[in-house]
């Protein structure tokens, strides 16, 4: 049986890669909605030798989605119409009262640690509800659930994601990003809770073929999971930066001024800073990467620790989030779907099947001690 998956925003910097991993599979039949018709024809068009003859439909998620997913009757609704910093469960209330698995890529923190309030509707209903579909907390959960079973305790998790450029993530994506910027929030340190601020305490990182990169402080869901997830944890730090330094350099500055409360927030001059941003896009090597060093106690109780990285080329790094949403989505078309219920999406794809996803792109990955 032939699964409906309706992808809202699959035109999108994300939506499009999913749109179009999935229309390749002959088991789903891609349904494109966003609210430009034009875009939703054109990438139809584009994908008019898929398996299964792809449909387009007109969506604002604000105004008739309930008619859209009565009319479109979807098994599965993937959801990458952020920010999803600030945004309710309105999406996927609404795909369950239709029927549909649901989906999404958020990153937000409050909201896929809070998922879990429809947990008890979606088994109600035989549904499943995955919140969190991209690299936090899917890749980095991913990384962690596989390397577990080489130590006795992980204590400390240092890890972060550079991208190649600043447009990468586009403007939904960037807007959640510097919507805390600035902001207080947040993590583990030495055991205990203690607070940071987005978008400061500059440091760098040495990517291997890619090189030194600028990180920064960044609110994320595994900051709030993690420490339940993994009872042996003490130390939590995640990190995001840009491909050029005297972005990151400008953009740390920029919070400081949030953090002393002489701008009020970023997010609102999102469209501006890209339009700043997208002239140096001639200038990137087109490099991303993302790292996760794990420490604590060997198997033997020995002091043990090992670095991963997922190294992107030729602007595929856009492709690492983006491919957890078309895995759940295919196990939710399978007969081995994910359990019922509403969930981070953690432990539901494991590396292997995540490096596999990234096998045909300019991805690869190293392991370091």
């Amino acid at each position: 049986m032939v699964a409906r998956v309706l992808i809202i925003g699959a035109y999108g910097n994300f939506g499009g890669r999913i749109t179009r991993a999935l229309a390749a599979d002959k088991n789903i039949k891609v349904l494109i909605a966003g609210r430009s018709q034009a875009k939703c024809e054109a990438l139809a068009r584009e994908l008019q030798s898929s398996p299964n003859l792809p449909l387009f439909h007109m969506l604002d998620i604000t105004k008739d989605l309930a008619e859209v997913l009565a009319h479109l009757k979807p098994d599965i609704t993937i959801h990458t119409s952020g920010p999803y910093q600030g945004q309710g469960y309105a999406v996927a209330e609404a795909c369950l009262a239709a029927g549909s698995h649901y989906i999404d890529l958020a990153d937000g923190r409050d909201f896929v640690a809070g998922i879990g309030r429809l947990d008890a509707l979606a088994k109600s209903k035989n549904l499943s509800v995955i919140t969190g579909a991209s690299s936090v907390p899917c890749l980095s959960a991913a990384v962690i659930d596989h390397y577990l079973p080489a130590f006795k305790a992980i204590e400390s998790v240092d890890y972060g994601i550079s991208t190649a450029k600043a447009r990468n993530l586009g403007i939904a994506a960037a807007r959640g990003v510097l919507s805390y910027a600035g902001k207080k929030f947040g993590l583990l340190k030495d055991g205990a809770s203690t607070d940071v601020y987005g978008w400061q305490e500059l440091r760098f990182h040495n990517f291997p073929g890619i090189g030194l990169r600028a990180l920064s402080n960044c609110d994320v869901p595994d900051l709030a999971l993690f420490p339940a997830r993994y009872k042996t944890l003490k130390n939590i730090r995640f990190g995001a930066g840009l491909e050029f330094g005297w972005m990151q350099m400008g953009l740390s500055f920029a919070a400081f001024l949030v953090r002393r409360g002489i701008l009020k927030n970023l997010d609102s001059y999102t469209s501006l800073m890209l339009k700043i941003a997208k002239p140096f896009d001639a200038f990137s090597r087109g490099k991303s990467g993302f790292f996760m060093r794990l420490s604590g106690a060997g198997r033997d109780g020995q002091p043990k620790a090992l670095t991963f990285y997922l190294l992107a080329e030729e602007n595929d790094g856009a492709y690492v989030p983006a491919m957890p949403a078309v895995i759940c989505a295919q196990k939710l078309a399978s007969t081995t779907k994910p359990a019922a219920g509403a969930y981070p999406c953690m432990g539901i794809v494991t590396l292997k099947e995540y490096l596999a996803s990234l096998s045909t792109r300019k991805i690869t990955f190293a392991e370091e001690d």
